[in-house]
């Protein structure tokens, strides 16, 4: 691709995710953190965690996604009783032929919502994991490829542990990112009052197609990385996996560096740009890596967090 040429599909690229994030924002007041996360998963083909009191508009701002985007959608409530097959689909015997067939579960839309991942037992948590890993879903003898894109928005809540089966730290490695959902601001707040304090639900139209999300990754894909920036990259990852840290047992997998790397081409083309800066990185860091940490006993005596160590481990990285 020549360089008018890139730069032209550059400004259209800007252009469509601009027209997404307002269109969203027609529903979702502030929360950018949480908007722009949810953007940077559905271009980085990777799943999304979200963790966050009930009431921050978790499952709102993922339906509403859903809903401007041309793509199937599928919203799963888990509960302790789900099954696999209620999640997956199963095979049922056909009378008139005498034989069993598969029938296909929910799971197989371009976007699923996992509300409340945690309130599902592990075998429900594993087969839904594994399809996310596999991209595919085994019926009986029967194997069937997931729609493209697939991509799984799970939510979970933070202070509430009756119930809940957490998930295992193997297993929260397979999201790409893990969002966390804070509180709006006064600000915010009044706004949410004056335009959703009344019983009537505010339209929003489908504004990017299949077509546009395979532009928008091919673009990305073109996103300039100098080699010291992999390097920073793969340094920051290091630090986490470093001997002699009394606060981390365990630090980041390699899925961390690719994610990392993934996610800062995202949040450069966000930005406007057609390169990868330190500052990328940075931005993209704890949303990457505070999941696939597993904290000492130490640090949590401290009442430290993962997000804690994150900024602890980028002021130990010299930035190129």
């Amino acid at each position: 691709m020549c360089d008018e040429e890139f730069k032209k599909s550059l400004r259209e690229a800007i252009s469509d995710i601009d027209k997404l994030k307002k269109e969203i924002g027609k529903r979702i007041i502030g929360q950018r953190p949480l908007v722009n996360g949810m953007i940077m998963g559905l271009l980085g083909n990777g799943h999304v965690l979200l963790e966050g009191v009930p009431g921050l508009a978790k499952t709102f701002a993922v339906k509403t996604l859903a809903e401007v985007l041309d793509l199937e959608f599928r919203r799963l409530q888990f509960t302790p009783d789900l099954l696999p097959a209620d999640l997956i689909g199963s095979m049922i015997y056909r009378k008139q032929t005498e034989e069993f067939v598969p029938r296909k579960g929910p799971i197989f839309s371009s976007i699923i919502l996992a509300d409340e991942i945690n309130r599902a037992p592990a075998r429900v948590q594993s087969a839904l994991l594994e399809a996310m890993e596999e991209r595919q879903v085994t019926i009986g003898e029967h194997t069937f490829p997931l729609p493209t894109p697939f991509i799984v928005f799970a939510t979970q809540n933070p202070i509430e542990h009756e119930g809940t089966y957490p998930l295992p730290e193997a297993q929260i490695d397979r999201f790409s990112l893990k969002l966390k959902v804070d509180y709006p601001s006064m600000e915010e707040e009044l706004m949410i009052l004056k335009r959703l304090g009344i019983e009537k639900e505010i339209p929003v139209c489908k504004v990017m197609d299949i077509q546009k999300i395979e532009n928008l990754k091919r673009i990305i894909s073109e996103i300039k990385v100098d080699s010291r920036i992999e390097e920073y990259i793969v340094s920051i990852v290091l630090e986490t996996r470093k001997k002699g840290n009394s606060y981390l047992e365990f630090g980041a997998s390699p899925r961390g560096s690719i994610y990392l790397l993934r996610y800062s081409r995202i949040n450069a083309l966000m930005q406007g740009r057609s390169f990868v800066l330190p500052e990328d990185v940075k931005d993209t860091a704890a949303d990457v890596l505070r999941h696939r940490l597993v904290l000492s006993y130490e640090a949590e005596a401290e009442g430290l967090t993962p997000d804690d160590i994150v900024r602890e481990v980028l002021s130990a990285v010299k930035v190129p």
